[in-house]
């Protein structure tokens, strides 16, 4: 449930929204919906599924490495929602320029128009924990130097930095929430390499067995879909106190891959009393060294800022993901 204080920022708001058909902006869409505002769902085909909500919503088709369509969509946007990307870190590694057009243009044309045709929203983007690299010492701060050792995350940061470009001079505000390992009810990501605690659950459900590459001993901090919109909010709410900068967003807690991977495993046969099975098997090669990584956020910066705390453990996350998918296929 969306709290008093940030139904009351957003009554009567104009929210950009990008990337609208994709996991994040589904689930922020789906949290704002029965606001007194307007929402724009801003995506390549501009086909988006019909929602009922108390919002007024209107969608535009357009491509965000095209100067013309932030010209059509940015008019009296009043907070933006950035979520629009290329997701995959080996698609990035294959293909250099096409990551940049979509996760460095995209925000530059953004912010260009903005300071061309002097509008001032909020812009509020979703980078990555992995910008960072490979941290040394755990838990992860803000303060923790960027070393990105992959195309995908060099991209992300330069978008960052740009972002705060903007917000130093004053043609934007806004702010960027680095997100570690996103999970929960949403529809599916574009990127095998991304979302892997949903897929999971959905092949224990299907009765196949799950896989672990390696001994899986590799440090996660896997947070909640709904922790992470709630920081998307309440970053605009605060937005005072978040401009210019970005936060680490995380649960705080560090699991191994296959612990969760178990934790999935073991919730589903208790829920459907059928056995799952989980199998360690050989990585495939090439693997980007990114997957060595160990991570765990520190959240306590974005926290005094803004009063956000998560509220979602491992084990409590993956009951409600599982609570929607059964009941997604139960209306099937």
């Amino acid at each position: 449930m969306v709290d008093k204080n940030i139904i009351s920022f957003f009554q009567q708001k104009r929210i950009l929204v990008t990337g609208a058909s994709g996991y994040l902006a589904t689930n922020l869409i789906n949290a704002l919906k029965d606001i007194d505002c307007r929402i724009i769902r801003l995506s390549r085909a501009g086909q988006l599924t019909p929602l009922e909500a108390k919002a007024d919503i209107k969608d535009i088709a357009g491509d965000i490495c095209l100067r013309q369509t932030w010209t059509k969509a940015l008019e009296d946007v009043e907070i933006i929602y950035h979520f629009a990307a290329q997701t995959s870190v080996y698609v990035a590694e294959e293909n250099p320029l096409a990551d940049l057009n979509a996760n460095v243009v995209g925000m530059l044309n953004l912010l260009e128009v903005c300071r061309e045709k002097e509008y001032k929203p909020a812009v509020f983007f979703s980078g990555t924990v992995t910008q960072a690299g490979m941290p040394e010492n755990l838990p992860v701060n803000e303060s923790c130097d960027d070393n990105p050792i992959t195309i995908y995350d060099t991209h992300k940061l330069i978008a960052e930095n740009y972002l705060k470009y903007y917000c130093r001079n004053n043609f934007v505000s806004g702010a960027v929430l680095r997100l570690a390992n996103v999970y929960g009810p949403g529809p599916k990501s574009s990127s095998s390499d991304r979302g892997v605690i949903n897929m999971m659950m959905r092949k224990a459900i299907a009765g196949e067995e799950l896989t672990v590459y390696g001994k899986g001993d590799c440090l996660r901090d896997y947070v909640y879909i709904d922790d992470v919109i709630s920081a998307f909010l309440k970053a605009a709410v605060y937005i005072e106190k978040t401009n210019g900068n970005h936060y680490v967003i995380g649960s705080g807690e560090g699991n191994t891959i296959a612990d969760a991977i178990n934790l999935v495993a073991d919730t589903v046969t208790s829920r459907t009393g059928q056995a799952v099975s989980v199998k360690h098997i050989e990585p495939p090669r090439p693997q980007s060294s990114i997957e060595d990584r160990n991570f765990v956020a520190d959240t306590k910066e974005f926290a005094q800022a803004t009063g956000w705390q998560p509220q979602y453990s491992l084990e409590k996350g993956i009951n409600k993901t599982l609570e929607s998918i059964l009941k997604t296929y139960q209306n099937l």
